[in-house]
């Protein structure tokens, strides 16, 4: 038997974890009620005494008549309903989510995924499969095909990226050697054999790049595959494409949120013409390549300040800061544990529809939340202006007043049945 993971790195100790993170976290509508409460239960403990104290002399009662109205006043003003109105939804909802596989590390973040405005994906593991495969491959005549492979594969080692899982699977076989690497981000794979540097990278981080490496380039990369580069000395003598073909439900999670008017972007440190090729396959709105893992972040903000509430969906390490920016950050359950720990949602299977089922679950958490609000304080309304009349007595306004709590109770636990 053998240990993988320390128990607070397990999938039910991350379960937990973000159980009791939801509980500290509140919908805006909650924070709202938790700040309204005390000063509206300070405002009726003062102005019910007061009231009793004055009747007998304003309204001609008798103490007997102020007091029984006061306290018929005092139940009737009592805000139990409203401090309902969100608990029962938002706990409703969070557990309907767990059920079918998506976690949150609170209801605000549930709150705003109902209100974004743009959404942006990231492309590998997230809108495809993450399992590419090398379609194509080519390296120049001057060099050996055999001794390239193996320092390729040599590089390749060391990376966790899904294209180095999908090269190793094509040529590991043929692996001999082992080289140090140092991943320079941004720039790719880089490491030094028998006095010569060779690097594994995009095409967008190479500067001399000779013709017929540009004329495959796009030609491959117009069919929506991925290139990467190889170099020797930085001279390109080397390239490999890979395709990843689109995930179960990316084109139906895209026509989904732009039916709903959400504005859809692909963020991709592809090409250009691989971006487009994908975004046109899926009907994406905008496609922004050749971004750099820095620049992800920045990227986030000019959508927040473009179009408002931004969601971004994204699985690894790269994707991290612009997680973190995003207004709601949604991590891929089979991406990498720093994605999943910055992030506000979890999808844990890596199934896109249920990223399309949590928006529409939490857009009912949100008109359930108003609906038990603006019911709530129409009953105490109802009841206050009924009791001062003396249209009610006690009993009456109590059992109206419990079953308006319980009607909103009952109200957000709908939430746990919806789809």
């Amino acid at each position: 038997m053998k240990v993988t993971k320390e128990n607070e790195d397990t999938v039910f100790s991350k379960i937990l974890q973000l159980v009791n993170q939801n509980q500290d976290n509140q919908t805006k509508a909650a924070s709202i009620i938790q700040k309204f409460e005390p000063k509206y239960v300070t405002v009726v403990l003062i102005a019910i005494p007061l009231f009793m104290l004055l009747a007998p002399f304003l309204l001609d009662w008798t103490w007997s008549q102020s007091v029984y109205r006061g306290l018929v006043l005092l139940v009737a003003a009592s805000p139990c309903a409203l401090a309902a109105a969100t608990v029962s939804a938002t706990l409703s909802t969070t557990s309907n989510l767990a059920k079918k596989g998506v976690l949150s590390k609170g209801s605000s973040y549930l709150s705003q995924l109902a209100d974004i405005k743009a959404i942006a994906f990231d492309k590998t593991g997230t809108l495809t499969k993450g399992k590419p495969e090398v379609t194509n491959y080519y390296f120049a005549d001057s060099v050996n095909e055999e001794n390239m492979i193996d320092i390729v594969v040599a590089l390749e080692k060391e990376s966790n990226h899904p294209l180095a899982d999908a090269i190793l699977r094509k040529f590991e076989q043929k692996n001999k050697l082992t080289i140090d690497v140092e991943n320079q981000i941004g720039k790719g794979l880089t490491g030094d054999y028998k006095g010569r540097n060779y690097r594994i990278g995009k095409p967008t981080s190479f500067d001399d790049v000779s013709d017929e490496y540009s004329r495959l380039n796009n030609e491959w990369a117009s069919e929506g595959k991925t290139i990467v580069y190889v170099a020797v000395d930085e001279e390109v003598l080397g390239l490999i494409a890979l395709m990843d073909i689109p995930s179960e439900h990316a084109k139906e999670t895209i026509e989904y949120f732009r039916k709903q008017g959400i504005h859809t972007t692909l963020i991709t440190g592809d090409s250009e013409m691989t971006g487009k090729a994908v975004a046109k396959q899926l009907g994406i709105d905008e496609v922004i390549a050749n971004v750099m893992p820095e620049d992800k972040s920045r990227i986030i903000d000019e959508q927040k300040e473009k179009y408002g509430v931004t969601a971004m969906v994204g699985d690894g390490v790269n994707d991290a800061p612009a997680l973190v920016n995003a207004d709601v950050g949604i991590a891929m359950g089979d991406g990498t544990d720093v994605a999943v720990e910055v992030s506000d949602l979890v999808l844990m299977q890596n199934n896109l529809s249920k990223l399309v089922q949590s928006h529409n679950t939490s857009s009912k958490m949100n008109r359930v939340i108003w609906q038990n609000i603006i019911f709530s304080m129409a009953v105490v309304v109802f009841l206050i202006v009924v009791s001062f009349l003396g249209l009610t007595d006690i009993a009456i306004s109590v059992i109206i007043h419990e079953g308006s709590t319980l009607v909103v109770i009952l109200n957000g636990l709908r939430l746990l049945r919806a789809v």
